[in-house]
């Protein structure tokens, strides 16, 4: 028993030294940071000190989380409504000869960079991009698609889309054919039986793809700058900034380290609708 319980400690070793090397540590210096000051020369003056947490709190840059928020609950929402579908077609309809090279297309995107993916977004959408110049074949004056609340929500939705279809085909994969034919067999009409049967029991898919999807949206970056033209503020572009534009480098750790303290919160908050669906 003794070595057992030695040989999953050595097994678990490295799982532990990466967390803290790759996500407490940095942690910990971004906290030490956020306690200081900025220098005039956009250095680092070590105060012990909480007002930029203080700051941090003031109602503009609450908007901004806001906001952030709001994207990414609706990030999730458009992604769990187009890709229920898709992955239930994959799951349950799709021919089985052909579900592996359909699952290969799903993931084909990350074989590219996200930001290349980003700036194929605005060569489409720009003035005289592709669907615009489409637009004009047809007679139809240029439409405004770019640096707007639409493309933001298109590139968001674009890039976190297969997060939220892997995790539901695999709980749909698994669902059993014949509690579906049982409900048709009592009676129950598709939409019926997707409503009580075919949703409940994919309940972990959806959560585990809703949080695979909210939890990046929230901090989204590339996005709201490129297809947004930074015309409206975000918490990840409002961090960036702080390191890149202000060099205020106190101030950003402690907007990132409220939004790390965020994700944690979200994650907990999420365990238990997790934890009830598994069970």
């Amino acid at each position: 028993m003794k070595g057992a319980r030695r040989q999953a400690i050595l097994l678990l070793l490295p799982c532990l030294l990466a967390l803290l090397v790759l996500f407490l540590l940095p942690q910990v210096l971004m906290f030490a940071t956020s306690l200081g000051r900025r220098s005039a020369y956009g250095g680092v003056i070590r105060d012990v000190s909480l007002l930029n947490y203080v700051r941090a709190l003031d109602p503009i840059y609450l908007r901004i989380l806001a906001r952030s928020v709001g994207l990414a609950f609706f990030t999730t929402l458009f992604c769990l409504l187009m890709a229920y579908p898709v992955s239930y077609w994959l799951g349950v309809k799709a021919p089985e000869k052909w579900r592996n090279a359909l699952l290969v297309l799903v993931i084909l995107p990350f074989w590219t960079s996200f930001l290349v993916r980003m700036y194929a977004w605005v060569f489409m959408l720009r003035t005289e991009g592709l669907l615009n110049l489409f637009l004009g074949e047809l007679g139809i004056a240029p439409l405004n698609m770019l640096y707007n609340d639409f493309a933001v929500m298109l590139g968001q939705v674009y890039g976190e889309l297969p997060f939220m279809i892997l995790p539901l085909y695999a709980s749909i994969e698994k669902l059993d054919r014949s509690l579906l034919e049982a409900a048709a067999d009592l009676g129950a009409s598709p939409l019926r039986s997707l409503w009580r049967v075919t949703i409940p029991l994919t309940a972990p898919g959806i959560v585990a793809g809703s949080v695979l999807v909210f939890i990046p949206s929230l901090g989204a970056y590339l996005a709201p700058d490129l297809l947004g033209g930074a015309r409206t503020v975000y918490i990840g572009n409002l961090i960036q900034s702080q390191f890149a534009v202000a060099r205020d480098m106190p101030f950003g750790s402690a907007l990132s380290f409220l939004l790390s303290l965020t994700v944690l919160v979200l994650l907990y908050v999420f365990r238990r609708p997790l934890r009830a669906s598994q069970a």
